[in-house]
């Protein structure tokens, strides 16, 4: 098992939880609270899953300018018994990975229980406040968290994968810890389809409140709410707007930006709409002209190269 992965640490826990999450997530959600509780409570890493076996190699995804590998790594916290991973969901061999996790878990430190993140695709408006639910491998873990109600944690959901799909990573992960006699949940908090691609400070700070509540870590959050309110802190407007071959090869529309703004500069934006469309403009651009969606020249050459006869 050693092959598999690399271990630099020991860590010195007496009975802690394990907290999983990936970072492809819906509004990345796994990574950002992952990475925001890493950082407040100062965790250490201490092992990593190597990604032969687990992930394509043949390329190499770049973000940012910056190469990026697949990364499974290992933290712990001793102050308050926490281990966390939070990796890139493997390509190939699902059921092994998900097993080597926990292999590494309950040798190392033998977790007592889990609970992963993740985020759902909701219809709901950006302004309406997070839920938290939870998907239970075990009726005494849900007993134990019944207290946690008031964030509907424990509300009874009815759910079945569409035929067609697998269920989700986390689900597997669930099941596996399952047979192995670990309790776990499933936490998942339903995010706005116009929030899916980017971060959602709301939603971190509901699983981050629970986390608050449930481990004692008394951390202060007050940096999410200031990215929540920030339209409201420092009047401004605050806006994600699409790039011109977003618009064009994407064909995104004016309902998938986000927009958000302070009261005070409500009568004014409504007045500069006004006189926008009373001049026959509007913005971004009107969708009848880009009805024939061009595409840039370098498509339409490849597109041409490829139709011609061998």
């Amino acid at each position: 098992m050693g092959a598999l992965f690399k271990l630099w640490g020991q860590p010195k826990l007496q009975s802690p939880s394990l907290i999983v999450g990936w970072s492809v997530d819906t509004g990345n959600l796994g990574a950002k609270v992952t990475d925001y509780l890493n950082r407040k409570l100062a965790c250490q890493s201490f092992a990593e899953i190597e990604p032969v076996g687990f992930f394509p190699l043949g390329g190499t995804a770049v973000e940012d300018d910056m190469a990026r590998f697949p990364e499974s790594k290992f933290y712990y916290c001793s102050r308050n018994d926490l281990v966390i991973f939070i990796g890139d969901p493997p390509s190939y061999k699902w059921y092994k990975f998900l097993n080597l996790i926990l292999d590494i878990a309950e040798h190392y430190c033998p977790v007592k229980e889990l609970y992963t993140i993740g985020g759902m695709i909701s219809l709901g408006p950006s302004t309406a406040s997070r839920e938290l639910l939870g998907t239970f491998n075990s009726p005494e873990l849900k007993k134990t968290l019944s207290p946690y109600n008031f964030y509907n944690l424990t509300r009874e959901l009815d759910y079945e994968t569409p035929p067609g799909q697998r269920p989700t990573l986390s689900s597997f992960l669930l099941w596996t810890a399952k047979r192995r006699n670990i309790p776990g949940v499933n936490l998942w908090v339903p995010i706005p389809y116009r929030l899916v691609a980017m971060d959602d400070p709301k939603a971190e700070k509901r699983v981050l409140e629970f986390f608050n509540q449930r481990f004692d870590l008394q951390i202060d959050l007050s940096d999410l709410d200031e990215e929540i309110a920030r339209p409201i802190l420092t009047d401004q407007c605050q806006f994600i707007v699409a790039a011109g071959g977003a618009r064009v090869v994407a064909h995104t529309q004016d309902h998938e930006l986000s927009f958000a703004m302070p009261i005070s500069k409500a009568e004014v934006i409504a007045e500069q709409l006004k006189v926008t469309h009373e001049a026959g403009a509007r913005y971004p651009i009107n969708s009848y002209l880009a009805y024939e969606l061009p595409f840039p020249k370098g498509f339409v050459d490849c597109m041409d190269y490829l139709r011609q006869d061998d």
